[in-house]
């Protein structure tokens, strides 16, 4: 293995206070809301619907709820599977799994049931703490899939008691929210069982600092479920990295830090779960996006912190101008998974008197890598700079081991204490992202003479849309189960709303007359509705190489030259 180190640039165009490089972490994930606990007892750690938990009442629960995992069988090193929107109770059962030296394994809870069972037949967890409105989906796995204890939680339960009386009123309204939120089920253990038992004794051994923490999935380009390995090391170092990207955040009460992403996905969960609670940061939870929820937060305590993609800002724009509503107090917005447009930056930064600033990761680092300098010096249009400590080569793609010259274009390598050892059981595809310890982005980029990076291209053929990934592979594998579709390929066009929208082209048996929309629904009933095609072309052929591989990139210019002005 190489011990070679590339030059930093970069790292004189840190903001100020900003550090160079940071000490290595020690310790565990659950240290840092024991911190907290220690340090802001009587501080409010979340706040769902208007009702608070401190973080000494949060530390109690976490501590109980590990008890009562423990007593379902659950141990070190066992994966236990979270199937749970935005809520307290995902918070508590993330933390209490670490305590005991299990393995997190985060999940969409509006994936299809048989996109959640591919995940559970990858990782085997016989353990799950599943949304009520999920739970019948996990109780219908194949034989060989059934979990051994179901756990099952319903959000209600979390909210203010004036909400959960509103929501049992016999009206519509409440009828039809109810509904949304919470389904009757049977044959598993409530959540109020688990964390009604007696606390964890404090001797119960701690994880360590190199034990696997989460295994967090990510969608290759084959669509096939590939869980990226975490530890303690990498969550806790990302943590740390991006404290110190923000030297003007005060850790503490007054620190408040918005979770409108969802934390099972790497992005909403490293800055929400873990930066927030190492922080001591008041942790504002909303199930999804709403605007008005947000704007009525706003009004009487403003972010601090607030991560987001591009379509939230926006939306969190235009709504807080019809409503006028203030979004000043909002003091640092860091956006990622798609490109953040100029335009967008000026108005909100003027409307919250705050920053704007783009960043970049994968879910195999933790996931950010790099964001733009929370000061007057980042660059619109690029991903910023790297995070301290992490260390960036751009290499010929064709010969990773060759560095491009420098200002050149090339495929973005990365080494640092967040990225991570490989994917669960996967040990070929870990190899083949890696060359010399570095990992291998897939991203081409170009790096000027400050150290900003600018993404020009993706090597990978993974579509970006709404923050999400998805995978052309399992998009076209439902189109082609549609009995008159006889081929497809899919690929990203640019959106204006969710930087790419999913795109499909087919080839339609024997040339018969196909309803799209039919197509369409079809696919829905296999996919999760992000996954979709928002548009599908019926065409006569699709172009292929010699060895008959659909070419999508043809695809996508010639998709792009039918809708280019349409």
């Amino acid at each position: 293995m190489t011990t070679y180190d590339p030059p930093r640039p970069w790292i004189a165009s840190y903001a100020e206070g900003v550090p160079d490089d940071l000490a290595p972490v020690t310790g565990s994930l659950v240290d840092i809301v024991a911190a907290s606990a220690r340090d802001y007892p009587d501080a409010p750690a979340l706040q769902f619907f208007g009702r608070e938990t401190t973080y000494r009442a949060m530390q109690e629960q976490i501590d109980r709820a590990a008890a009562g995992l423990r007593a379902q069988g659950v141990k070190a090193g066992d994966p236990v599977a979270i199937v749970l929107p935005n809520c307290p109770q995902h918070i508590i059962a993330f933390y209490a799994i670490l305590r005991l030296g299990a393995v997190v394994i985060e999940h969409n809870p509006l994936y299809t049931p048989r996109e959640l069972r591919k995940q559970f037949e990858d990782h085997g967890a016989k353990h799950a703490i599943v949304w009520t409105k999920v739970v019948k989906s996990v109780q219908e796995f194949p034989v060989d899939l059934q979990v051994s204890s179901l756990i099952s939680v319903d959000v209600i339960q979390a909210m203010p008691l004036a909400t959960r009386l509103a929501l049992k009123l016999p009206i519509a309204k409440a009828r039809e929210s109810r509904e949304a939120l919470y389904e009757r089920v049977s044959g598993t253990v409530s959540w109020e069982t688990i964390v009604g038992s007696a606390p964890l004794p404090a001797s119960h051994p701690a994880p360590g600092t190199d034990d696997v923490a989460l295994i967090q999935y990510t969608s290759g380009t084959t669509g096939t479920p590939k869980g990226a390995t975490l530890t303690h090391r990498n969550l806790l170092a990302n943590a740390a990295q991006a404290q110190a990207w923000v030297p003007s955040i005060v850790r503490g009460d007054g620190c408040v830090v918005y979770a409108v992403l969802p934390m099972f996905h790497a992005y909403g969960l490293t800055l929400c779960l873990t930066f927030a609670m190492s922080m001591g940061a008041r942790l504002v939870l909303f199930p999804r996006f709403d605007p008005d929820m947000v704007l009525a937060v706003t009004k009487k305590h403003p972010a601090t912190f607030l991560p987001l993609v591009p379509p939230i800002a926006d939306r969190l724009l235009k709504a807080a101008r019809e409503q006028g509503v203030s979004l000043a107090g909002t003091q640092v917005a860091i956006s990622g998974a798609m490109a953040l447009p100029h335009e967008l930056v000026v108005p909100f930064e003027e409307a919250s008197g705050g920053f704007l600033v783009e960043g970049y990761g994968l879910s195999e680092c933790s996931p950010v890598l790099m964001a733009n300098p929370v000061a007057d010096n980042r660059v619109p249009g690029t991903v910023g700079l790297p995070l301290p400590g992490t260390e960036c080569r751009v290499v010929d793609p064709d010969n990773p081991t060759e560095d491009v010259p420098a200002g050149e274009r090339g495929e973005l390598i990365v080494r640092g204490p967040q990225v991570f050892s490989g994917y669960y059981g996967k040990p070929e595809e870990t190899e083949a992202v890696f060359v010399d310890g570095w990992f291998r982005t897939g991203d081409i980029v170009q790096i000027d003479e400050q150290g900003f990076i600018r993404i020009v291209d993706r090597i990978k053929e993974l579509i970006i849309t709404g923050g999400f990934n998805v995978a052309p592979t399992e998009v076209e594998n439902a189109l082609r189960q549609h009995p008159l579709v006889e081929d497809a390929a899919v690929v990203g066009l640019p959106s204006d709303h969710s930087g790419e929208e999913v795109a499909a082209a087919i080839v339609v048996s024997g040339g018969a007359d196909v309803d799209v929309e039919a197509v369409r629904e079809f696919v829905r009933g296999i996919l999760t509705p992000y996954k979709v095609p928002r548009r599908i072309f019926v065409v006569d052929e699709l172009p292929k190489s010699l060895i008959g591989k659909v070419l999508r990139r043809q695809v996508r210019d010639r998709l792009l030259a039918l809708t280019t002005g349409a």
